[in-house]
């Protein structure tokens, strides 16, 4: 075990603030020694030699399931064969790990997801698109301050898209506009608006 503490999870701010974590100067080999059960709760990403841990806040995680419940009715909509793959652990050893908040592969299951999603709250940053990268996800979304920005993977690095390449009907601003109301109405409610206003093209 690397650390011999409770990792800091601040009770007082749990519901809106993402507890993180840091450690700089680590090799893959350290990172491997950091498994789920031991520190449970927490995602654990590597690159650079800097592992970091995030144990999302309540706020975080409600967004974060919004996002993958409206994907997965969009692709209920469209007859879209979809495979969750929630926080699976991505790798491309030596370079990079990174477990996402939600992930999918469509049409076919596959090891490394098409699509993945990252909540920013107080913590994360369009940064981990460099460990995306060396992962090699096609697209990655990034939820912040409301907002939603798709990133395609292109030769030279990520590009900003405005329309899914799997999920070809949606625009982000469709998208963000029930994304947003996670904090506050039922999914089951955000569900049923978000599939009658979903353009069929």
């Amino acid at each position: 075990m690397l650390i011999n503490t409770k990792l800091p999870l601040n009770i007082d701010h749990i519901e809106k603030q993402d507890q993180t974590f840091s450690l700089a100067g680590m090799t893959w080999t350290d990172y491997e020694k950091f498994n789920s059960e031991e520190y449970l709760g927490y995602r654990v990403s590597y690159f650079n030699g800097v592992i970091t841990l995030v144990s999302p806040s309540k706020n975080h995680e409600r967004i974060a399931q919004t996002i993958a419940i409206l994907i997965c009715a969009y692709c209920r909509k469209f007859n879209l064969l979809y495979f969750p793959m929630g926080s699976t652990r991505l790798e491309n050893k030596p370079l990079a790990g990174k477990e996402p908040d939600v992930s999918f592969a469509f049409n076919t299951d596959k090891d490394i997801p098409d699509l993945v999603i990252e909540v920013i709250f107080s913590s994360g940053s369009i940064d981990d698109l460099n460990k995306y990268q060396a992962i090699g996800v096609k697209e990655v979304w990034f939820w912040k301050n409301e907002k939603i920005t798709f990133y395609q993977l292109q030769p030279e690095g990520y590009t900003k898209i405005t329309h899914s390449l799997f999920l070809s009907n949606l625009k982000s601003e469709i998208l963000e506009k029930f994304i947003n109301q996670g904090l506050t109405k039922s999914p089951l409610i955000i569900e049923a608006e978000f599939v009658q206003e979903i353009p069929v093209l």
